[in-house]
């Protein structure tokens, strides 16, 4: 079902905050004429970062004269990409594939690219509803590539996470693409995990078999403007409880560590791999700036000293509302994407500063 959004009352709009965001990521020296007179099908399209990439390919059209990207965003949820999306209405650079990715596209429209990041991403939806979670790593991920296939496209950006390298020794401190855990499938939080893991695998089988030019970004812990907050992630939660004004709340001992990338920087790489990645590879994606929960909860509580927010700890029993990650260190190396010329601009006050804003 393919639609363009006419008629409808703008409900979300682009705000400064977003639009200097915008206008960050398309700053960096990327090959970005690369995509104008082509067209870019993006999957889970209303998602926090599929967004940011939907709307930075629209400002690459306002900004340019030239022949115009063609933006195709696949979503489930009409209402939700109608509200996420209204400040684009009645413009035909975009349309909008009305479908669950999970069943096959038939549409014989011409399509380059394909940026596959339809899947949930939160804990919380890990618990509740499991096979949601996985089914469009594996049977969306799966349409995609047959879809890639048939069209012989020039490039393939599977969306993975960090949560792949699940199960590692605690003696892993940093983590490089080539490192592998020992993730265990009858755990309940696995089913993000292992169909991410199981995307990627399906991926590199397709490159190999069939020549389909992809690429894998593993992106961790990622804020900004958009996310839904308080889903049970730790950066959701406590920008949250900070945005409300509210004490915030640890569901552990705050001693995990971590790294947090504002979504200017993920975005951008996210770029830099497609158009300068090498073709069957795996990037990480995020920050190299390690700390812990606690030191993160004390930074996010610091952004408002005026509004004297305690950091306090709960470790009773949240049920499959919280399930912990089985890393106490989850932090990437990012040599990799350096290489490729990326670099890190936010720093997490900066960052924390311009989430919160654009809540409040």
């Amino acid at each position: 079902m393919q639609e363009h959004l006419h008629g409808i009352s703008p409900v979300y709009m682009r705000s400064k905050i977003i639009e200097q965001d915008l206008n960050t990521i398309v700053d960096t020296p990327l090959p970005w004429n690369t995509f104008f007179g082509s067209s870019v099908l993006i999957t889970g399209a209303t998602g926090f970062i599929a967004a940011y990439i939907v709307e930075t390919l629209l400002y690459l059209n306002e900004l340019k004269k030239e022949k115009p990207i063609q933006v195709i965003c696949l979503v489930r949820n009409k209402k939700r990409a109608l509200q996420r999306f209204s400040h684009y209405k009645n413009r035909k650079d975009v349309i909008f594939w009305i479908q669950d990715v999970c069943k096959p596209v038939n549409s014989k429209k011409k399509i380059d690219y394909i940026i596959h990041a339809a899947s949930h991403a939160t804990p919380s939806k890990y618990g509740s509803d499991p096979v949601g979670t996985l089914l469009p790593n594996v049977l969306g991920t799966y349409n995609m590539l047959e879809l890639a296939k048939r069209q012989r496209i020039k490039g393939f950006l599977f969306i993975s996470s960090g949560e792949v390298y699940s199960g590692l020794p605690k003696r892993v401190t940093s983590i490089k693409e080539t490192t592998v855990g020992a993730l265990n499938p009858l755990l309940l939080r696995s089913c993000y995990a292992e169909s991410k893991r199981m995307g990627e695998t399906m991926c590199m089988s397709w490159f190999h078999q069939f020549k389909v030019p992809v690429k894998i970004a593993r992106l961790f812990h990622t804020y900004g403007p958009g996310m839904k907050l308080g889903d049970g992630r730790v950066h959701s939660d406590f920008i949250d409880s900070t945005v409300h004004g509210k004490d915030i709340i640890m569901k552990s001992n705050g001693e995990a560590i971590r790294t947090f990338c504002y979504v200017t920087d993920a975005v951008n790489s996210i770029f830099t791999i497609l158009l300068k990645g090498k073709v069957g590879e795996a990037y990480n994606v995020g920050s190299d700036k390690k700390m812990t929960i606690r030191k993160f909860a004390d930074t996010v509580a610091a952004v408002y000293p005026g509004r004297k927010l305690r950091v306090l700890k709960d470790t009773r029993d949240q049920g499959i509302q919280y399930l912990s990650s089985q890393n106490m260190t989850l932090c990437p190396l990012l040599s990799k994407i350096k290489s490729l010329g990326w670099r890190d601009r936010v720093s997490l006050q900066k960052g924390l500063v311009r989430t919160i804003e654009s809540y409040i």
